[in-house]
This record gives structure tokens, sequence and C-alpha cells, in this order.
């Protein structure tokens, strides 16, 4: 009988944590095949408190962020304030799903997003995460309607105005990230290292930001990897 799976609550992490290095993979772009990424993997459970929402620092939640009929709707301007007074980041309005963070094993992304037109220079979902001096391992962004792996790998040429469905799945003793759009295996990128990880969806301005960003989100699930303890 398998290992009873256990949750890990995020835990802050002191500035001087060393992080450990893993081994980088080359980059591989894939053709259109469609399968069940899903399948060897168990849901875990996931409630309202779950969701940790960051937005500018002097607006409420409402005025960035709702929960209608079962869709999470995020939007940020070009000229917000950070998440956090003195913060050097860009304005941002994102769900943390930080109280499954992780450090090994096999995770997975599930979520429906939408991307109305216009939105640009913006990041929509991301794994947290990485060996210093990166903060991130996977980032999602949208430029002109696509989306890309971070700026360099066109992932999606025609994004806006309709639904699709992302998964993620990171294998961090791999270490490596595959992306499906739709079903179907987009790309698989390296692993980026890193003591802890989890996972965020939203908006997240980028260079060349358009003014105004919005992504939508239904059906967002975390998953992990079936006989394998939660860490």
């Amino acid at each position: 009988m398998g290992t009873p799976l256990r949750r890990s609550f995020f835990l802050p992490l002191p500035s001087f944590l060393i992080v450990i290095a893993t081994a980088a993979v080359f980059f591989l772009p894939l053709s259109e095949s469609q399968i069940d990424p899903t399948e060897g993997f168990v849901e875990l459970p996931i409630n309202e408190s779950d969701f940790h929402i960051q937005k500018p620092y002097d607006l409420p939640v409402s005025d960035r962020y709702s929960f209608v009929d079962g869709i999470h709707k995020l939007w940020v301007y070009s000229t917000d304030h950070p998440f956090s007074p003195g913060s050097p980041t860009g304005p941002r309005t994102e769900v943390m799903l930080r109280e499954y963070s992780y450090v090994r094993g096999v995770w997975q992304f599930e979520g429906h997003g939408y991307i109305p037109n216009g939105t640009s220079g913006v990041c929509v979902m991301q794994v947290f995460g990485a060996q210093f001096p990166r903060n991130t391992t996977f980032i999602l962004n949208v430029y002109n309607g696509s989306l890309y792996y971070y700026q360099s790998m066109l992932l999606v040429p025609s994004i806006y105005d309709r639904w699709f469905k992302l998964n993620v799945v990171h294998d961090v003793d791999a270490p490596d990230v595959k992306v499906y759009i739709d079903g179907a295996l987009k790309y698989v990128a390296p692993g980026q290292g890193g003591a802890f990880h989890y996972f965020k969806f939203g908006v997240y301005s980028q260079k060349n930001a358009s003014y105004y960003m919005e992504s939508r989100w239904t059906g967002i699930r975390v998953l992990k990897k079936l006989n394998e303890t939660i860490q």
C-alpha cells in the first residue's frame, strides 16, 4: 500500500538559505500529440483559503480580483503599484497556490485560461522557485496575442478571446518542465534548481506591458504523481 499523501505548507525561508543546484537539461520543442497529461497523477484538495492573492499594495483585493460562477478574473494596470511598498517588481495580481509548496517529486498544475484581446507583455502562469539568481523555473507569457515560454519560445501563435487548457508538469528530480496546451505537448524545458516551488497564475507585468492586463481562469487543479509522498 502506498504512502499516504500529506500536505506540505509553505514556510518563509531565510534570506541566507543556500539553494540546491541541479543539472540543466536541453530545451526541446515537440510535435502536437494529444494525450491526457493527468494520467498517473492524483488530484490534491484545494479550498478557498488556499488561494493567496498578491495585488497592488494600496488597493483592496476586490479592485483587482473577482471570483464569480467558478471563474477567477484577475487584472492590473501598468501604472499600478507593486505588491509591497519598495518592491522593484512590476504590477501584478496573482493567485499563489503556496499551500502546496514542494521540494521534490512530480507535480502538475491544470487550469483553463482566457486572455482577452489587448493584454500583452504579461506573465499569466508561473512555477515559482529556482536556483539563485533566478526566481522562477517556468513562466508563461503573453505577447501580442501569442503564448510564449518566457520570451524565447513561441508555444501558441493565437490565444486571444478563447478558452485554452493548460497543464504544466514539473519533475523536480529529472529536472524538467513539460507544457501542454489543449492536450498537446508543446515544450520540454529544463528545471532551474531551487529549494522549493509552488504554482501561481494571474497577471504579472513584464517588459513592454500593455496598459491593461487581464486573465481569467477556471478548473484549477494541483496534482501529484501517484505513489509519491508530498514533500
